[in-house]
């Protein structure tokens, strides 16, 4: 009796015919495949051929979980108070099945470890967090192609997808204070569009059964409780705030009195005093935008609110965007742009105090600019 294999049998011939026809995938044999293996023996009696003999084992492949989450590009740069601001992620499929992903962001606390290095200083908001699918790279809500979702639906094996997540920034974030992020990615089952599946369930630890078993081959993800093998994974970002600081001083010059003129004069009544309001940025900050001043004029609270200074209508004693000399409490201004017709002057009203105001340039790092006017104490 001889016994051997034939190269391929009809049920194997099939099985390998579906195999060819499958794009190959780095994910492996898509989970739910049914591995077919038919063996034949052939057999002679008395030199006379008989009957062969088969016998068939099927394998039903498992369904292999393994997913990642990226947070992509630097830190994003943004301003206290900002709504919307985003971050950048990408999640990728990396299993042997079309998966659906819950998606959940959480915030960093203070004093950890942000994604680019720095400590973390703020929290950011998530009230009003949201995630969209980004297919085109654009990095904007609004983008090209870029919509809203609660949770990625039908991604196929090797797929990658980006996305965005957007927070808010609390208004009491100062200049380069670091706020992180964080993204997990949840598998669940797939094969509905429109449907968000069950979460899987890991396997790893059961006996393998007939079913498709899920076998959870990620890595450990960075939110606490975020282990190995569990079915996600997490991911850190962050936010770094560019914005001015600030300070401002209000320094005071005596003109002239009407005793001694110019010449080492004194704040008594009817003298000139020219005010110069001082706005300076700090080294390294953002540039201030759309600055603006107002100064009510000192007065008595006492009806009838007699006031303290008044400013001369009609002297255009009022400059504009005034150089700076100096710093701190010694700064002195001279120079600027005359305001014409008392614009920015703004007439007492009873109790409600007369009042200088103006707009001035915009103020960058390590610079300062002034707003000058002069009164006569009454």
């Amino acid at each position: 009796m001889s016994i051997h294999y034939r190269r391929v049998g009809a049920a194997s011939l099939a099985a390998a015919l579906l195999a060819s026809a499958a794009p190959a995938l780095a994910a492996g044999t898509l989970a739910g495949t049914n591995i077919v293996n038919t063996a034949t023996v052939n057999y002679s009696v008395g030199g006379v051929a008989q009957t062969g003999t088969t016998a068939s084992n099927t394998v039903t492949v498992d369904r292999k979980v393994v997913l990642a989450v990226a947070n992509t590009g630097a830190t994003t740069t943004v301003v206290p108070g900002q709504t919307n601001a985003v971050t950048t992620w990408t999640l990728t499929n990396s299993s042997n099945d079309t998966l659906d992903f819950a998606l959940a962001a959480t915030a960093q606390a203070t004093g950890q470890t942000a994604q680019h290095g720095a400590t973390t200083a703020f929290v950011p908001s998530l009230t009003n967090v949201k995630y969209y699918l980004d297919p085109n790279g654009t990095g904007v809500v609004g983008g090209s192609g870029v919509t809203q979702i609660t949770y990625l639906d039908e991604i196929a094996p090797d797929a990658t997808v980006k996305l965005l997540v957007v927070a808010d920034i609390p208004s009491t974030a100062t200049n380069a204070q670091v706020g992180g992020i964080m993204l997990t990615g949840t598998a669940e089952a797939g094969g509905v569009a429109s449907t968000q599946g069950a979460v899987l369930t890991c396997q790893n630890a059961s006996a393998n059964t007939a079913g498709i078993d899920n076998v959870c081959g990620d890595a450990a993800g960075v939110v606490a409780g975020d282990a190995a093998n569990d079915g996600k994974h997490s991911a850190k970002g962050d936010y770094t705030v560019s914005a001015p600081v600030l300070s401002v001083n209000k320094n005071m010059t005596i003109i002239s009195d009407p005793i001694d003129g110019t010449t080492n004069p004194k704040a008594i009544p009817g003298a000139v005093i020219e005010y110069c309001i001082i706005v300076a940025n700090a080294a390294g900050a953002a540039t201030a935008t759309n600055v603006s001043v107002n100064d009510p004029l000192p007065q008595s609270a006492v009806s009838p609110y007699p006031a303290y200074v008044a400013y001369t209508a009609g002297s255009n004693a009022i400059w504009l965007n005034a150089t700076v000399t100096g710093s701190g409490a010694s700064a002195t201004c001279s120079g600027g742009t005359a305001v014409t017709a008392d614009a920015g002057y703004t007439a007492q009203a009873g109790a409600t105090p007369a009042n200088i105001s103006g707009s001035l340039s915009n103020v960058a790092a390590n610079s300062a600019v002034g707003l000058r006017f002069q009164v006569k104490v009454q």
